[in-house]
């Protein structure tokens, strides 16, 4: 295998509405990030080939705040782009949608330095969301959303708008003027704006964001338009073909290489059977573009391609190794880009990882339905087949406290094996959640009492999870639970919900595995994680 060829998806796992950006020799992901912490998860490559996570943005609640967001809330369809040495990026923080209504505040910050500090959120409007920022040759910056409109018997998309930044002021002025209202693949959203060869080139997500979903592109001579779409087909779409690995194919953002080569960021998923659930939730994926003798930006029969020609000009030596092992020891002062918190930042008031060298403690927050101070510490899932692996170190003083491994959708759809108290005796149980329904599951209850530490290990194969331990007074290795879980409660498909005479509400994450404590009393339990090693098999 060489350099010269990009594999999708090139960001795994639940990375969606990807916003590509190249400064120099730089390329930059911005993917959403919905109710987890940090807010825009952010990865950084020179050649569109290898993706190095860098964390993320909106990293402290002075930038965002998720207490109380309700699930698939949050940050959505971030957009980032850079004009005179510094960086914008502009986000939509939902509180809540539901029955035809958004609540969708859009914020903009700035930053010198890709790496902060960034400035305070300004709010912008709140009339849709998707907002993406177009800086003009003629020095001009404009923001475009969709615009929602909640009005019974009206199109919720009613379509594109645009209006004009003030960068100096960082304030909207002027109109807001509707540009494109869609074609009949409806469910238009997403808009960026491009300039390119004396046209301005709108492209859109449109059909919504599961198995119909496309990206549309129009253009005008002129920055109010009228836009016409480009003839024939839709620019990308995994419509009407289930044959193909990417699904969902939509959502995306073009960019050019110093050389002059195009290519678009997308979103794509793969199910785990044809247009069944996809666990691994919407990920990001990178195509070809060219410019048809119209002038159209095309690529190859329309549909997203697992492997394509990477920018001309990288070696063909050897692709850096690559390992399918990710062990924390938790050596470090602050967590590692790869783990994400749940509706409320890392802080030290319910993590600490000096307090107890090569350990992480986690204090307990609340309940998996609460909102406000949850304490889980996950990571995305990024395959089919893997295991997340930890050893703990637990003592609950009572029933009230409880700490071990999850898998985690939703606060309606998980997996937890956990140690807690019972009576004078440390257990451990397996529960499930399906839907919001609890299920304790017979003939998974283990007596650890008398046990320092436990290792516990989860394991996705497929559609089915596995837990197992080891107390540390056996010789034995593992011990599985005797109970195989379904996987695919964990996935977009199967956390949406449908009201009656309403449309259809999704989930918008994917799968995560993590470490998760509770404290139901609020009376100082924690548990002491001593490493996590994540594995691809």
């Amino acid at each position: 295998m060489t350099n010269g060829s990009i594999h999708n998806p090139v960001l795994p796992g639940f990375h969606p509405d990807p916003c590509i950006l190249r400064v120099g020799a730089d390329y930059y992901l911005a993917t959403s990030t919905f109710e987890w912490y940090p807010g825009v998860r952010l990865h950084h490559s020179t050649d569109l080939v290898h993706w190095r996570p860098l964390g993320g943005i909106l990293t402290e609640r002075r930038l965002l705040d998720l207490n109380g967001a309700g699930d698939s809330a949050g940050v959505w369809a971030p957009d980032l782009s850079h004009v005179d040495g510094q960086f914008f990026l502009v986000y939509t923080d939902v509180a809540s949608f539901a029955s035809g209504y958004w609540d969708s505040q859009n914020y903009v910050i700035t930053a010198r330095d890709v790496a902060g500090p960034w400035s305070d959120p300004v709010p912008l409007h709140a009339r849709g969301f998707d907002p993406s920022l177009f800086h003009d040759a003629d020095g001009g910056t404009w923001l475009l959303s969709m615009s929602a409109d909640w009005r019974v018997g009206h199109d919720r998309f009613a379509g594109i708008e645009i209006q004009r930044y003030d960068r100096s002021t960082g304030t909207l002025v002027g109109p807001a003027r509707l540009i494109f209202e869609g074609t009949p693949a409806g469910v238009t959203e997403a808009p960026r704006l491009y300039r390119h060869d004396g046209w301005y080139y709108l492209v859109t997500a449109e059909g919504g964001t599961s198995w119909q979903h496309q990206v549309t592109v129009a253009r005008s001579r002129t920055l109010f338009g009228p836009y016409e779409t480009a003839p024939g087909a839709p620019m990308l779409t995994s419509a009407r073909r289930p044959d193909l690995r990417l699904q969902k194919a939509g959502h995306g953002c073009l960019v050019s290489t110093p050389d002059g080569e195009w290519y678009l960021a997308h979103l794509v998923a793969r199910p785990y059977a044809p247009l069944g659930r996809c666990v691994l939730g919407r990920e990001t994926a990178i195509q070809v573009v060219t410019w048809d003798r119209d002038g159209w930006p095309c690529i190859d029969g329309g549909v997203p391609a697992d492997i394509v020609a990477a920018p001309s000009g990288l070696s063909d030596g050897p692709e850096e190794p690559k390992t399918s092992i990710d062990h924390d020891d938790f050596t470090t002062p602050v967590l590692g880009p790869d783990w994400s918190t749940l509706r409320r930042p890392a802080t030290p008031d319910w993590i600490e990882l000096t307090a107890r060298p090569s350990h992480l403690r986690i204090y307990g927050g609340q309940s998996p339905v609460g909102r406000q101070r949850p304490s889980l510490v996950a990571r995305r899932v990024t395959a089919q087949r893997c295991t997340l692996e930890t050893t703990m170190q637990f003592q609950p003083r009572t029933f009230r406290q409880l700490a071990g491994l999850t898998t985690y959708y939703d606060t309606r759809n998980w997996h937890y094996a956990y140690l807690s108290l019972d009576g004078d005796r440390r257990v451990l149980e397996l529960m499930s959640c399906d839907a919001g329904r609890r299920t304790l599951h017979p003939g998974c209850r283990v007596d650890t009492t008398g046990a320092d530490h436990i290792r516990l290990r989860v394991r996705l194969d497929g559609p089915l999870i596995r837990f197992d331990y080891a107390l540390d007074h056996e010789t034995t290795d593992w011990h599985q639970l005797p109970a195989e879980l379904d996987a695919t409660i964990l996935s977009d498909e199967y956390a949406a919900y449908q009201a009656d005479g309403e449309p259809e509400a999704w989930g918008f994450t994917g799968a995560f595995v993590g470490l998760w404590v509770q404290d139901l009393g609020a009376e100082g339990g924690f548990a002491d994680f001593d490493s996590a090693t994540y594995q691809i098999r």
